[in-house]
């Protein structure tokens, strides 16, 4: 089997984390108000809950990285700040980590490979 692109990877990895999310009833059915998309704070955090952050700016950020074939980022740390905001519910969470993790250790200095 050919080895799968880092983009291809990125794809597969966002749908099991939307999979994972809504398993965990972690997924918004509507978007929030487009103001408090528009936070500078890391992760939104004042003005989203860190699952809402991923699910309305992280996954659609790497998704359009791909599909207009930008470079996806080079250094990201999702998955330490999961488990800062999930601690004491890392067992009900394990999965959306787990996913969180494979995304950060994918994209961790990923460029040059393709």
């Amino acid at each position: 089997m050919a080895k799968q692109s880092v983009t291809q990877e990125t794809l597969v990895l966002l749908e099991e984390l939307e999979t994972h999310l809504k398993a965990q009833k972690l997924w918004d059915d509507s978007m929030p108000e487009p103001s408090r998309l528009m936070s500078t704070q890391p992760f939104a955090s004042d003005t989203l809950e860190f699952h809402q952050w991923v699910q309305f700016i992280m996954i659609p950020s790497l998704r359009q990285c791909v599909e207009q074939q930008n470079p996806l980022p080079n250094k990201i740390a999702v998955s330490p700040m999961a488990v800062e905001m999930w601690k004491g519910r890392l067992k009900e969470h394990r999965q959306v980590i787990l996913v969180l993790k494979a995304i950060d250790e994918l994209l961790d200095g990923h460029h040059g490979r393709h």
